[in-house]
C-alpha cells in the first residue's frame, strides 16, 4: 500500500485530501487490466471514463476561474501509480487546454472547455518542431494573416494525442519580431481542411503520437488565443503550470516501484530467510524511499507555490521536475534489480515502469534543459540581491 501519510503536509487543505482518498477509491475499482495494444481506443476509452467520473473537470478552468495545480498533481500522480496510459489521458487534457484556460476568450472557452473537461473531447498540445524541440523559440512553421483568416504551414511531431485528438492548441510564426516574440497561439480543430496525419510514432511506452503537417490549413482569426506575438509567453505559462505536474507523474511512478520492491524483498527467499534481511538490499530501500520523500517534497513546494499565488515558478518546477523524474528513473532500477529475472520480463509491472518514465525525462523540457533553467534563476537571483 503506497504512503499516504504525505497528505497531511502543510501543502494540502482537507480538499485536496478527500480528492485524493476518493480518487484512490475510484482508480482501484477502474483502473485494472488497461489494454496497451490498443492505445488509441484505449485513450479515448480512458478519456471518456475519466470526465464520466468527473476527474478531467479538473484539467482546465473556465472564466473566473483558476487552475489548480495541487490537485492537477494529485491526481496524476495517483493515476501514474496505478497506470501510465491513464495519467496521460488525464494530463493531455489539461495541457492540450492550458492555454485556452489560462489565454482564452469567453468564446472559446465555452466552446471547448466543457468538452474537454467532460471527456467528450480529447485535447492536444502542438508545440514541438522537427526542428526545434526545446528550442521553442526556433519555430518555423507559419502563419499567415490573409483577411479574415491565417493560413497554416509546416509541421509539428512527437505531439502526444497526434491522430485521436479532437482540438490542438497551436504555435506558429506570425512575425511580429524575430525568435520568441514572433510566435502565436492558436485553437485548431483537428477536422479543418489541410491538417494532415503524415506519420503515427511509436515508442517504448505506448502512447498516440503523431507528426503533423499543415498545408494552406485555414484557422478563423478568432481562433487566435491572446494577443498576436505572445505565442511564446503563453506555451511557457503553460509548461509553468503543468511541468509541476510531469513531476507528480514521475512521483507516482516511483512510488508504484517502491511497493513492488517492498512486496518482492519481503516475500522473496533467499537461503531460507527474506530478500530483505540483507543489509546491502535494506540500503536499496532506503535510498528508494529517501528519493521518493525528496521528490514529493520538491513537486508538491512547486504546486503549493502557484496555488499561492506566485505569478511564475519556473526555478520550482524545474528543479521539481528534473529530480523526481532522475531519481524516479534510480528508483524504478532498483526495483528491477530487486526483482531479478522477472524484472526484465514483458508482463511484470516493474518492466512497464521501467519503459514508462524514460520518455518524463524528455518531454516538457528534457533534464539538461531543466538543469539550464535552473542555473539562470539561480544567477538571476544572485545578480538581483547584489
Amino acid at each position: 500500500m503506497a504512503d499516504r501519510t504525505f497528505l497531511n503536509w502543510p501543502f494540502f487543505e482537507d480538499r485536496h485530501k478527500a480528492l485524493a482518498e476518493e480518487l484512490e477509491h475510484w482508480a482501484s475499482k477502474n483502473l485494472a487490466g488497461i489494454d496497451h495494444r490498443n492505445v488509441d481506443e484505449s485513450c479515448r476509452c480512458l478519456v471518456a471514463e475519466l470526465g464520466a467520473a468527473g476527474w478531467t473537470q479538473h484539467s482546465g478552468a473556465g472564466t473566473g476561474e483558476v487552475l489548480d495545480v495541487r490537485s492537477l498533481c494529485l491526481i496524476r500522480e495517483t493515476l501514474a501509480r496505478h497506470d501510465g496510459l491513464a495519467d496521460f489521458a488525464f494530463a493531455m487534457q489539461g495541457l492540450g487546454t492550458g492555454a485556452i484556460s489560462l489565454f482564452g476568450t469567453l468564446d472559446q472557452q465555452e466552446q471547448w472547455l466543457p468538452l474537454t473537461r467532460s471527456g467528450q473531447a480529447i485535447a492536444g498540445f502542438a508545440l514541438t518542431e522537427p526542428q526545434s524541440g526545446s528550442d521553442v523559440a526556433n519555430s518555423t512553421m507559419t502563419a499567415v494573416r490573409d483577411g479574415n483568416d491565417y493560413v497554416l504551414n509546416g509541421e509539428k511531431t512527437w505531439i502526444s494525442n497526434g491522430g485521436i485528438a479532437d482540438v490542438y492548441t497551436l504555435i506558429a510564426r506570425t512575425g511580429e519580431a524575430p525568435g520568441a516574440k514572433g510566435l502565436s497561439a492558436f485553437v485548431v480543430p483537428a477536422d479543418l481542411p489541410g491538417l494532415e496525419v503524415v506519420e503515427r510514432l511509436t515508442t517504448i511506452a505506448p502512447h498516440p503520437l503523431a507528426r503533423l503537417r499543415f498545408s494552406d490549413c485555414r484557422v478563423p482569426a478568432r481562433a487566435l488565443l491572446g494577443q498576436p506575438g505572445a505565442g511564446f509567453k503563453i506555451a511557457m505559462s503553460v509548461l509553468d503550470v503543468f511541468r509541476s505536474t510531469v513531476a507528480a507523474a514521475a512521483l507516482g511512478f516511483a512510488r508504484r516501484a517502491l511497493d513492488e520492491a517492498l512486496d518482492r524483498v519481503s516475500t522473496r527467499q533467499v537461503q531460507g530467510a527474506p530478500l530483505f534481511d540483507l543489509q546491502m538490499v535494506q540500503g536499496h530501500i532506503a535510498d528508494m524511499a529517501l528519493d521518493v520523500d525528496a521528490a514529493a517534497l520538491l513537486t508538491y513546494r512547486a504546486a503549493w507555490a502557484k496555488d499561492s499565488g506566485a505569478a511564475r515558478v519556473t526555478r520550482e518546477a524545474a528543479m521539481a521536475k528534473l529530480f523526481s523524474t532522475d531519481q524516479a528513473q534510480q528508483v524504478i532500477d532498483k526495483a528491477v534489480q530487486l526483482h531479478g529475472g522477472d524484472g526484465v520480463r514483458h508482463g511484470q509491472k516493474v518492466e512497464e515502469l521501467y519503459r514508462d518514465i524514460r520518455a518524463l525525462r524528455i518531454y516538457e523540457g528534457a533534464s539538461d534543459v531543466q538543469r539550464v533553467v535552473i542555473a539562470r534563476q539561480a544567477m538571476a537571483a544572485y545578480l538581483g540581491g547584489m
